[in-house]
């Protein structure tokens, strides 16, 4: 939803109780913007200064209550505003000035638009007089963004700072969440008002809190009790619902196996015996036939996103299909389902395990029996087609990377990644316990996301281990942020898998285009032999500690140091291109069109 940027949503003034602070003293916009972030419990804000939002900088330094934190790019902060949100659950903020500062934020809105990630991106904007004039550093970032936020402002009158505020982190936050803009003209900020602070609100034809049916419940009971194969497929919606809990005990309960998308990555534990890991493009096999050859399908909190489905119309095509979801958009508009039920997860999950228990379900945590043909024929999968790669004596296979790591953190580690081959083994091979510990760009699939999200994380979560599994390619997209992390004194860790290729278009050259490279190659063609760039060097320019990795017996080692290290710390480890992440869906095909080998 977005508001036309000469008026303001249309909301229930009846529901605004409103009053006045401080005595109803004179504050200039910006000192009212900034006082009404601090209202909603903001911390951190990831902000760019210029020229259109200097009066914003200069009343967040009078701020005893919120850090500011200047990234080295617009688009680097918006992804480490991201990576605070999606480790905590709570709104990330960003800002930048106006033109190119918020055309900057542009890439970081979208990936928040498509994975559902809860921001509040702020702009400067040129003098109301001066807009649509073509002024300096004029865009119409308002226009721009409509497609990928789930609102926008522009204020066009002081006295509605409050309120817009207010509502912004309310719909950012509530029902699915997303992200929201607010342009704020330069003249605006510095006017003065006694400001009013609105205490409710409620926004006129929108009600994020819907609650299943128990009809609607009663019968996901009555289709699990007839079913043999059932399955649960259970996406970001399970971990931006806060219904991680609830779904595990459901399970429990129903004994029914559980396979996740790439953005429900630890919603469900993926140690536990009923976890088939991730399904999709590049997830495991077993999980892939499980929830096609289900004969009922519980999808929760999924959109059944192209990398996931293959061919719409052959996902699950046998199968009874019910689909619990909170975004009224998004039932059959990618597959046609029996069962639609518009629920918030947390709330239909609790009921239903209430109802399961009244029916004498128990709950189970080890010798599942509800199921048994089903669980053989499962067991049957997974021993035909584990997850597994061919490892050497001493050149560093990405896999084992990855694996090691596990092993060394004991899976308590919160991962974020940049988006390739890399983004891929690091889901793999990382046994995820916990919701909101893998911090990945699933539905834009945006490079450069990985480091700049690690800072948010690791600002969001200090007593953690953060870790950006990135590739060479990926990093350098951001690697301004290596600046960040040093001067601001935040211990955000990389490991870059380095195989001087962008490694997941090379998989794709080397399968559908007979292995002709176009432009895929990163590093020196007048010196192959050459590790090109030098991320050591390029380390110690910006104050960070780095290393490279060439032989397997230095690995462990040397991420040991990374993980005892109390500052950021880069480790260059080196891998072969040739490697490629299997299993592999083609694009457009369905699970038996998987290649393994």
């Amino acid at each position: 939803m977005q508001s036309h940027p000469n008026s303001s949503p249309s909301h229930d003034t009846s529901a605004h109780r409103e009053h006045l602070v401080d005595g109803g003293c004179l504050m200039n916009g910006a000192e009212i913007l900034v006082q009404c972030l601090e209202r909603e419990g903001v911390d951190t804000i990831f902000a760019y200064p210029g020229g259109a939002s200097i009066p914003l900088h200069q009343a967040l330094t009078q701020s005893q209550k919120i850090r500011v934190v200047l990234p080295r790019h617009e688009q680097g902060g918006t992804f480490a505003a991201e990576g605070y949100a999606r480790a905590t659950g709570r709104p990330g903020v960003c800002m930048a000035t106006s033109g190119p500062g918020a055309t900057n934020l542009l890439t970081g809105i979208a990936d928040a638009f498509m994975d559902s990630v809860p921001l509040v991106a702020i702009t400067g904007q040129v003098p109301q007089a001066m807009i649509g004039r073509g002024a300096f550093q004029e865009t119409d970032i308002f226009g721009m963004t409509l497609p990928v936020v789930k609102h926008s402002y522009l204020i066009c009158d002081i006295s509605d700072i409050p309120r817009i505020v207010k509502e912004a982190f309310y719909i950012a936050q509530s029902g699915r969440p997303g992200p929201v803009l607010i342009d704020l003209p330069k003249n605006i900020q510095i006017q003065k008002t006694c400001p009013i602070y609105p205490q409710e609100i409620a926004l006129r034809g929108y009600h994020p809190e819907l609650k299943a049916e128990d009809s609607a419940l009663r019968e996901i009971i009555e289709l699990i009790k007839g079913a043999e194969y059932p399955m649960i497929y259970c996406g970001g919606g399970v971990i931006s619902g806060n219904a991680s809990q609830e779904l595990l005990e459901f399970v429990e309960r129903t004994q029914i196996p559980v396979a996740t998308t790439l953005m429900g990555v630890g919603g469900f534990p993926e140690t536990h015996p009923l976890s088939l890991k991730w399904l999709g493009m590049h997830g495991t096999v077993y999980a892939n036939n499980a929830v096609n050859e289900a004969d009922l399908l519980l999808a929760i909190g999924v959109r059944f996103d192209d990398r996931v489905t293959g061919k719409f119309e052959e996902f699950c095509k046998h199968g009874f299909i019910v689909h619990i979801d909170i975004d009224r958009s998004e039932i059959n508009k990618n597959r046609l389902v029996r069962l639609p039920i518009l629920s918030d997860l947390k709330y239909a999950l609790k009921k239903t395990n209430e109802m399961l228990h009244e029916d004498g379900y128990q709950r189970v945590t080890d010798k599942f029996t509800r199921f048994p043909k089903w669980y053989a024929q499962i067991d049957s999968w997974k021993a035909k087609h584990p997850l597994t790669f061919q490892d050497t004596p001493d050149i560093i296979q990405p896999q084992y990377v990855i694996q090691l790591l596990h092993e060394m953190t004991q899976g308590d580690a919160i991962l974020t990644t940049g988006v390739g081959q890399h983004q891929m083994w690091a889901a793999q091979y990382y046994q995820f316990r916990h919701p909101r510990t893998l911090l990945t760009s699933a539905g834009l699939g945006a490079m450069g996301f990985g480091y700049p999200a690690a800072l948010g994380a690791k600002i969001a979560h200090p007593e953690k281990q953060v870790i950006d599994i990135d590739g060479d390619g990926s990093f350098l997209m951001n690697i301004q942020e290596l600046a960040t992390a040093h001067i601001e004194g935040i211990a955000a860790k990389a490991i870059i898998l380095n195989n001087q290729h962008l490694g997941m278009v090379v998989q794709w050259e080397d399968r559908f285009y007979s292995s002709n490279r176009g432009h895929t190659f990163l590093g020196d063609p007048k010196n192959l032999d050459r590790i090109y760039p030098d991320y050591i060097e390029i380390c110690k320019g910006f104050g960070v500690k780095c290393e490279r990795v060439i032989h397997k017996k230095d690995l462990r080692a040397a991420i040991q140091r990374l993980l005892d290290c109390k500052e950021a710390y880069v480790l260059d480890v080196m891998v072969p291109y040739t490697e490629h992440v299997l299993p592999m869906i083609p694009a457009g095909m369905t699970y038996k069109d998987i290649i393994t080998e």
